[in-house]
């Protein structure tokens, strides 16, 4: 099956798609962050962009080393087991979900203050259905309109923060003296404070995560440069927004305006018009990231629906190129969530906070696992290891902040996660329920015969189906050792019945060694047949595509070793061919 991705998003549209998401923050984090750090707020979203810095060279490591969509999915899928990544997978969509549900419910909150008498549940429903139309119409259309309303809402940042600088300048520091010296915060230490409020300014660049997920959308080093804009963003407005607050608004008020701090901060500062425009603005913006949270989850959902977690059904594309099935499934189960939460904001901000950190963290390790198992593979750039274990450490240590900030937001967050990761295990290992269920029916009483007959018989036609798909492994050589564990891995890891072992070799160039390896292996692994297949030539894109049309076989089900840097390709040019030693 053939990827193709006819859209390359240039580094405007690619930064506004998932800047919309990461940039959406500001019109909360501030008011979050003072309420558990006080007048230390500002302090703490530095630290935050800090972290956020460390993560633009381990995004930018791992996405250069294998540019595919799919995000923390894509780089545990190639590092560890298949059930590792689609755990990270369940967690990544968890997220989308939770944001898009969340952005949605609170742009119409802020559209409700401009529309008297508007159903907010009814319009947050027409809303994602409104952008879920426009993510089927393509991720074209998605970008230009993201570009608009990322430009809009750094034009409205810029206004409150230029009208902001006036006002103190004119009004002096006395607001800020006052909070400065005060003991709102709780009767905390200092370092106390700075944590708490790192912990929960986290929560500013959630969305950092998107544009690794549709990576494979984006022309040639936009990427990087996404990372870039994002972080510059966050790391501008969110701590200085905080500070500026400070110096307005005493931090009692704060408190009281914390759902619209800044449209309260554009009142103080420039008067009505301003906190109109950014009421406006907050509409338009929250409803950009529910358009992230469309085009992340459609790159990701395609990505694992090629690798058998998901069924095929949901590969289906319209004329538009765009997988329609897997939009709609995820309109629905955002619908279906704000009616069971009955638009409970903070049980929802509950999946949305752990799922994000948690996502953040297995990219994480799967950057050091990169590093560890795959040395040879070429990338752009490198991180640090005490720099990625150091990002890894601050992530872990928000999420055990927020946990006990927010014992019952966790504990809403494990009874989404609990049933998503169920589904997935049962996804992973459907062939093994299927067999199950064969041996159960073969033992089923006279009375029930001729139903378990024909039960037995479909479910023996699934099984076949699902065992049915043939893997390929591309050998450069390799010792019995190597091929040892690639047999261990698709054991593990995949459903099938026949592996074609691949080599590419020179004219004249004897492989007699490598054909007793398989015929050892062979028998070791009798439940796999082995196929040992030479072909004379030089091995790249061009043999994959053509190997792959000749023997239907997927580009995704095809497996190499890690290259060196002699490689004349990038992974990225193997057309989705998968890292498994």
């Amino acid at each position: 099956m053939k990827k193709t991705h006819p859209v390359q998003l240039n580094e405007l549209q690619a930064t506004a798609i998932c800047g919309n998401d990461i940039s959406s923050s500001c019109l909360y984090v501030s008011a979050l962050t003072i309420l558990y750090a006080g007048q230390y707020a500002w302090i703490s979203l530095l630290i935050v962009a800090l972290v956020l810095l460390f993560f633009r060279k381990i995004y930018g490591e791992v996405v250069g080393a294998i540019p595919l969509n799919g995000g923390a999915y894509n780089v545990l899928l190639n590092t560890t087991t298949k059930r590792m990544a689609s755990f990270a997978a369940t967690l990544t969509i968890l997220s989308y979900m939770a944001t898009a549900v969340i952005s949605a419910n609170e742009a119409m909150h802020y559209l409700h203050d401009l529309i008297n008498g508007l159903n907010v549940t009814i319009a947050t429903v027409v809303l994602l259905g409104i952008f879920m139309g426009l993510a089927i119409l393509g991720i074209g259309e998605s970008a230009m309109v993201a570009v608009v309303i990322f430009i809009i809402h750094l034009v409205t940042l810029f206004f409150l923060v230029l009208t902001a600088i006036w006002f103190v300048f004119n009004h002096g520091f006395e607001t800020l003296n006052l909070n400065w010296n005060s003991s709102l915060t709780l009767g905390r230490n200092f370092s106390k404070a700075i944590y708490l409020g790192f912990a929960a300014g986290m929560l500013g660049i959630s969305g950092f995560e998107s544009s690794a997920n549709f990576v494979e959308e984006q022309k040639a080093g936009v990427f990087r440069k996404t990372l870039r804009n994002m972080w510059v963003v966050v790391s501008f407005f969110n701590p200085l927004i905080a500070l500026l607050a400070i110096c307005i608004l005493p931090l009692t008020v704060v408190g009281e305006h914390k759902e619209a701090l800044l449209s309260f901060l554009g009142h103080t500062t420039a008067g009505n018009w301003l906190a109109i425009l950014i009421s406006v603005d907050a509409t338009l913006v929250l409803s950009g990231a529910v358009l992230t949270s469309f085009v992340g989850v459609t790159g990701l959902a395609e990505r694992i629906t090629l690798d058998r977690i998901l069924p095929n059904f949901f590969l289906k594309k319209n004329k538009r190129g765009s997988n329609y099935r897997i939009i709609i499934t995820f309109f629905i189960l955002c619908v279906s969530v704000l009616y069971a939460t009955g638009g409970d904001l903070e049980a929802l901000a509950g999946v949305y906070t752990f799922s994000f950190l948690a996502v953040m963290a297995l990219f994480g390790t799967g950057n050091l696992l990169l590093k560890f198992k795959r040395r040879k593979l070429p990338r752009p750039e490198r991180a640090k290891g005490f720099i990625v274990i150091l990002a890894i450490t601050m992530v872990a240590m928000a999420f055990i902040a927020n946990i006990n900030m927010n014992t019952d937001a966790f504990y809403t967050f494990l009874k989404y996660l609990v049933p998503a990761v169920l589904f997935f295990a049962i996804m992973l290992n459907r062939a093994l329920i299927v067999k199950f269920l064969i041996e159960a029916f073969e033992h089923s009483y006279n009375p029930f015969r001729k139903w378990a007959i024909i039960t037995r018989h479909y479910l023996n036609k699934l099984h076949k189906k699902i065992s049915s798909q043939e893997f390929v492994f591309f050998t450069k050589g390799d010792n019995v050792a190597i091929l040892n564990k690639v047999m261990q891995y698709v054991e593990s890891n995949e459903t099938t019945k026949k592996l074609k072992i691949v080599t590419v070799k020179k004219e004249n160039e004897n492989n007699e060694l490598l054909i007793k390896d398989l015929t050892v292996l062979d028998r070791a692994y009798p439940a796999i047949d082995i196929e040992f297949i030479e072909i004379v030539g030089v091995f790249g894109p061009e043999i994959i595509d053509e190997l792959s049309r000749k023997w239907n076989i997927p580009k995704n089900f095809m497996f190499i070793g890690s290259p060196g840097n002699r490689f004349s390709y990038r992974v990225a040019e193997l057309g989705g061919v998968r890292l498994i030693m």
